[in-house]
């Protein structure tokens, strides 16, 4: 075993899955924690540990010797019976997690979650969606805990698995015009995946990250409605958009995950991110500290494409 051990919890996920292979690449050592370890890919150097952090099953022992900690797991499940939904999910793991890491002595939890939009006119701050207002509280949970932390903050990852992408890959393959709500004209600035992935693995050698809160962007500021376009194109296919007046989230919530076969559960709160510009606050910041070059939205909508090809069929390209 390694003298220095690193955690990484959602490990059967989109991003965890990706982040161990690089860690495991490096010849890192790592544990892998999963509820569901058998799911785990087989990787030398991987130990994989049962747990679960809602309920704090496995917590202790994972943990222990981990000089860091990454968190990347997000509850997006419907609301239960006594009226709970993901942000309390989320709000529990975070505060058990917290809490054991830092029994433990982790130096620092590096965290995944979302960029918080700019203030509206005059400052005034805008309102969160449920979606983003529990990545932001997680967050602060984490950073509190374990002052040595450092979060990233990413908006849409642009990756095969990234279920964001996913669902806007599938409008486009499915529908032949495309109704684009009002928050078509809202602006972001997609990351690649691989990108994400560096800023990761990095995260633990870069000493200036600590003890901080950092978006993550790629170069290119590009509106909703733009990027879906741009997607569009790289698959070779011509749609028509169609400009709405007003968002219509509830409603066009559910005929995207109807249209696309996501759960509307997970389709409902990141649709409704888009309803406001999410726009790094300092884009140069972590690209200098990390001495990482981000690809532009184009070429990583290219990378995804190919991959996902290599993986199932995809019908409009």
């Amino acid at each position: 075993m390694q003298d220095v051990m690193e955690l990484v919890t959602g490990a059967t996920g989109y991003i965890g899955t990706r982040l161990l292979r690089r860690l495991a690449g490096e010849g890192r050592g790592v544990r892998a924690l999963a509820r569901t370890p058998e799911r785990l890919e087989p990787a030398v150097g991987v130990e994989p540990i049962r747990g679960d952090l809602v309920t704090g099953a496995g917590l202790a022992r994972a943990l222990d010797g981990c000089a860091t900690a990454y968190y990347l797991v997000h509850s997006m499940e419907a609301a239960s019976a006594n009226g709970g939904g993901f942000g309390d999910r989320d709000r529990t793991a975070g505060e058990r997690f917290a809490a054991a890491a830092a029994d433990a002595g982790v130096e620092r939890i590096v965290y995944l979650g979302g960029i918080e939009p700019a203030g509206g006119p005059k400052g005034a701050p805008l309102p969160l969606s449920a979606h983003l207002r529990s990545r932001l509280e997680v967050e602060r949970i984490l950073l509190d805990a374990v002052p040595g932390s450092t979060a990233l903050r990413a908006s849409i990852v642009i990756g095969a698995g990234s279920s964001s992408f996913r669902i806007l890959v599938r409008l486009v393959e499915r529908l032949r015009v495309l109704p684009l709500p009002a928050w078509r004209a809202n602006r972001t600035q997609p990351i690649a995946e691989r990108d994400v992935i560096e800023y990761l693995a990095r995260t633990p050698s870069v000493p200036g990250a600590a003890g901080r809160s950092l978006d993550i962007a790629g170069p290119d500021v590009v509106t909703y409605g733009d990027m879906i376009g741009r997607i569009a194109d790289a698959m070779g296919v011509g749609r028509m958009a169609l400009g709405l007046g007003v968002s219509l989230t509830p409603p066009a919530a559910a005929v995207v995950a109807a249209v696309t076969g996501q759960p509307l559960e997970l389709v409902r709160p990141l649709m409704e991110s888009l309803e406001s510009d999410l726009l790094p606050h300092d884009a140069g910041e972590a690209p200098r500290l990390y001495g990482i070059r981000p690809l532009h939205f184009d070429r990583s909508v290219d990378r995804a494409l190919r991959e996902w090809e290599s993986l199932e069929p995809l019908g409009a390209r």
